[in-house]
C-alpha cells in the first residue's frame, strides 16, 4: 500500500482523531480494489449536501483528480497527487489562493482527501533508480477509493429523496388546485354552509407555505390540504343528502316505544314532571332536554361502552368522558365538539359522538359530519331520534317499533 503509516499535518495544523482513523482506514484498502475516479466524483457531487460541501469544494476536487493520470483509482497505485497551489488554482478556474486553501480544508474535513505532508510542507515526489515514484507528498486520494460504496449509497439516497420531493410537490399542486376550485364552486353556486371559515382555512394554509420548503414541510402541507379537500367534499355530500333527509327527519313520529309495554318511552319525557317542564319551557341550544334514557343510547351504540372509565358506562358523566376519548380517535377537532356541546347540550353531543362512532366505517369525515349535525340542530332541522332508532333496529334486531 502507498499509505503505510499515520502522518501528522505540517506546521500549525493540528491532528485530530478523525484524521487518524481515516488514515488507518485507507491502509486497509484491498490491493485488488479499483473504481472509476469520475464515478466516485459524481457520487460525491450528488451527495454534496450530506457531506457538508459547497460546489466550489467540488471544483477543487475535480482539479485534484485531473492530476491523477489514470482513469481508475486502484489499491496498488500511487494515489498521492502533488500539484502546486498555482497549478491547482489554474485548473480550479483561477480560484484565489485563500479560497483554494479553505476548500482544500473542507475536502479534508469531509474525509474525501488526506494531507500527506513532507518534512518542510512542500509537495513533491521522489523517484527511485527505475524511474518509478517511491514516495510522494501532497494530497492522498485514497479516501475516495475506500469510501466508494458509501458515497454511492449516499448518492442513491439523495436521488430517492429528490424523487419523493418532486412527487410530493406535484401532489400538493394538484390537491391545492382541486381544493381551490371546489371551494369556489361551492361559494358561487350558493351551497348552504359556513364556507367563509373554510375559505379562511384555505388562505391560512396557503399563506403558511415556506418559499423553499423541505420534504417534511411539503408532506405536512399536503396532508393538511388533503384534509381540507376531504372536508369540502364531505360538506358537499352531506348537504346533498340533507336536502332529501331534512323533511323526513322533521316528520318522524315522536311516540316510538319498545314492544315491551313496560319499557321506557324513547322520545317522550320520562316523567310527568319532565312533561310539565317541557310544556312550560321549550328547549334551547344552551339547555337541551334528553329525549331518551341512557340505557336506550347504550343499546343503540354498544361500542362506546368500551371507552368509558374502567371499560364501562354507568351514568351520563361516563358517557361524556367516553365521547371525549372517541372524539380524539375519530379526528374530530376540539372546536367542533365544543360547538356541538354548546348547541346540542353536552349529553346530546355525547350521544351524537356515540352514533357517529357506531357508523364510523360509513362516514368519511367525522368532524365534518358533526359540524353539519350541529348546524342543522341550530336551525331546528335535525333531531337525534331517527339516528338512534336506526341504530337500535340494526343492533337489536328491530325490537323497537313505532306506536
Amino acid at each position: 500500500m502507498h499509505t503505510e503509516s499515520v502522518t501528522t499535518p505540517f506546521g500549525r495544523r493540528p491532528v485530530t482523531l478523525a484524521l487518524v482513523r481515516r488514515q488507518q482506514a485507507v491502509c486497509e484498502i484491498p490491493i485488488s480494489k479499483s473504481v472509476d475516479k469520475w464515478k466516485v466524483f459524481r457520487d460525491a457531487s450528488v451527495a454534496m449536501e450530506l457531506l457538508g460541501l459547497q460546489s466550489s469544494s467540488l471544483s477543487v476536487l475535480d482539479a485534484l483528480l485531473t492530476f491523477f493520470p489514470e482513469k481508475e483509482l486502484r489499491g496498488n497505485a500511487q494515489l498521492v497527487v502533488f500539484p502546486s497551489n498555482i497549478q491547482l488554482s489554474l485548473r480550479a478556474h483561477s480560484m484565489p489562493g485563500s479560497t483554494l486553501r479553505r476548500h482544500l480544508g473542507s475536502l479534508v474535513d469531509a474525509g474525501l482527501i488526506i494531507r500527506k505532508d513532507s518534512a518542510n510542507g512542500k509537495r513533491f515526489a521522489r523517484k527511485g533508480a527505475d524511474g518509478d515514484v517511491e514516495s510522494a507528498f501532497g494530497f492522498d486520494l485514497s479516501p475516495l477509493l475506500a469510501r466508494a460504496e458509501e458515497l454511492a449509497l449516499l448518492a442513491q439516497q439523495v436521488i430517492a429523496t429528490r424523487a419523493e420531493f418532486r412527487k410530493a410537490k406535484e401532489k400538493l399542486t394538484i390537491c391545492r388546485r382541486d381544493t381551490r376550485k371546489l371551494l369556489t364552486a361551492a361559494i358561487e353556486e350558493g351551497v348552504d354552509g359556513d364556507w367563509q371559515s373554510v375559505e379562511d382555512g384555505y388562505v391560512g394554509l396557503v399563506g403558511g407555505f415556506p418559499r423553499t420548503p423541505t420534504l417534511v414541510e411539503v408532506t405536512k402541507a399536503l396532508e393538511s390540504m388533503e384534509m381540507l379537500k376531504e372536508e369540502i367534499l364531505n360538506r358537499l355530500e352531506i348537504n346533498e343528502k340533507a336536502e332529501y333527509n331534512s323533511t323526513n327527519d322533521a316528520q318522524i313520529g315522536r311516540h316510538i316505544q319498545n314492544s315491551n309495554p313496560e319499557s321506557t318511552t324513547v322520545f317522550e319525557p320520562r316523567s310527568e314532571q319532565e312533561q310539565s317542564e317541557r310544556s312550560s319551557k321549550p328547549a334551547t341550544p344552551s339547555e337541551p332536554l334528553k329525549a331518551f334514557p341512557l340505557s336506550v343510547v347504550l343499546k343503540a351504540c354498544p361500542q362506546i361502552s368500551d371507552y368509558g372509565p374502567g371499560g364501562a358506562i354507568g351514568n351520563w358523566r361516563d358517557l361524556m368522558s367516553a365521547a371525549v376519548v372517541i372524539r380524539s380517535m375519530l379526528g374530530v377537532s376540539p372546536s367542533a365538539y365544543q360547538e356541538a356541546c354548546e348547541i346540542m347540550g353536552p349529553e346530546n353531543a355525547a350521544v351524537a359522538m356515540a352514533c357517529i362512532f357506531e357508523r364510523a366505517n360509513l362516514i368519511n369525515s367525522a368532524g365534518g359530519y358533526l359540524r353539519d349535525l350541529t348546524r342543522r340542530t341550530e336551525q331546528s332541522e335535525f333531531s337525534l331520534g331517527p339516528m338512534i332508532m336506526a341504530l337500535l333496529k340494526a343492533n337489536a334486531g328491530g325490537q323497537l317499533k313505532t306506536g
